[in-house]
């Protein structure tokens, strides 16, 4: 039985929700999971309890300026500068760390731009020894390195962006993703557009750090360090995905992550965006998510998903 528990996390004068899934039992590990661009810890369907219930706790936050974390129209896409976001997500990761061997290893995982902030934060050096090396690996699903052709906006629109974004940060603008590029299961589509809580709307100043994130990483600035605070990496991305870029993936797995020793590029052929809701065939990202996690817990159970 998996149990669901929620709360808040306080940070910088916020308070984020937060949700949690645990095993019944004790946990093989923990993982902390980063959601994407408006969207929240209820999208993620049986993806969490399914890593649960081969004992994997999950803990997520909503982050600042998406999902429940908001309380009124003002804070949506209220997210603060690259600065502040690093920092929220190194707060929420640090309590879970192991304070000694005896309790189970962490994960970090990011889906979208939470997989680009992941692998900044990843790649950070101030928080390569009080973040990095005490983590025992590192997921991204889909992540944000590049827009994917069919997404990515004019060198105009992007220069008057980010020059707004100096003048008025906190200015909102409504970024619509397009729901056919998310995924391949009709119904999920559907919820996507009922849901009241995917706003769609950042400010000038998030929008313009994520954009400068995604281009560091694309042009690998921001990569492993060598020497090796990162022990493990897996990065998940399907090849049909029109919403970030496959190819970007790929590139940066094979050119950048070379430091990395214990590393893994999963190809998904065909699938789009979400593969955590991306119709029946989920169920096998989830066992390739769990199995993953469990090699490179200290128990290594016989049982799989």
């Amino acid at each position: 039985m998996v149990v669901e528990t929620e709360g808040t996390f306080e940070v910088d004068g916020h308070s984020l929700y937060t949700k949690s899934w645990l095993p019944d039992g004790p946990a093989k590990a923990k993982l902390i999971f980063i959601h994407g661009f408006s969207d929240h810890l209820g999208r993620y369907y049986n993806f969490f309890p399914t890593l649960a219930g081969c004992g994997i706790a999950v803990h997520g936050l909503d982050q600042r300026g998406w999902g429940r974390s908001v309380r009124k129209p003002a804070e949506r896409g209220l997210t603060g500068p690259t600065a502040r976001v690093l920092a929220d997500m190194a707060a929420f990761i640090t309590p879970h760390l192991p304070a000694s061997p005896a309790d189970p290893p962490v994960f970090v995982m990011g889906h979208s731009m939470g997989g680009g902030q992941v692998l900044t934060l990843m790649c950070r050096d101030e928080y390569q020894e009080s973040v990095v090396r005490r983590v025992r690996g590192w997921l991204l699903e889909s992540p944000f390195i590049s827009f994917s052709p069919e997404e990515q906006p004019s060198w105009l629109k992007v220069f008057a962006g980010r020059l707004a974004g100096r003048l008025l940060p906190h200015r909102q603008l409504k970024h619509d993703i397009a729901v056919q590029h998310l995924t391949r299961d009709p119904e999920v589509a559907k919820s996507i557009l009922a849901d009241e809580l995917m706003h769609n709307t950042g400010t000038l100043e998030g929008l313009s750090g994520l954009l400068d994130r995604t281009e560091a990483l694309a042009k690998g600035l921001v990569r492993p360090r060598a020497g090796g605070a990162v022990r493990a990496l897996w990065i998940g991305h399907g090849t049909q995905d029109k919403t970030t870029w496959f190819e970007a993936s790929k590139k940066y797995f094979d050119q950048y992550a070379g430091e990395v020793a214990d590393k893994e590029f999963k190809a998904y052929e065909g699938w789009y965006h979400q593969l955590h809701a991306d119709g029946p065939d989920s169920v096998q990202f989830y066992k390739d998510v769990g199995d993953w996690i469990l090699a490179r817990s200290e128990e290594k159970p016989e049982a799989k998903l």
